[in-house]
């Protein structure tokens, strides 16, 4: 499992928003922003500044993406696929 940043990316494209003016507006460090680049984790206060100054929600702005069903089966602690049925 994953988090994915694209709809971040995404979101910035569609409001003409550059990479500097998001620091900016957002008062994230080029550390944290490297960080979202890169995919990785970063603290919940941080999404929550870039949903205020976008005014938006964390669903607009990143997603978990799970690599297969078994990882899916893995974090609810059984032998089930998504869907529920018995592998």
């Amino acid at each position: 499992m994953k988090i994915s940043y694209k709809k971040l990316w995404k979101l910035l494209i569609d409001r003409e928003i550059s990479k500097g003016d998001f620091r900016k507006l957002t008062g994230i460090s080029s550390s944290t922003s490297s960080k979202l680049n890169r995919g990785e984790s970063v603290n919940t206060d941080v999404l929550l500044r870039i949903c205020a100054a976008l005014r938006c929600d964390t669903s607009d702005i990143m997603e978990v993406v799970f690599e297969d069903t078994k990882e899916t089966a893995d974090i609810h602690g059984d032998d089930t696929n998504i869907q529920g049925n018995e592998e």
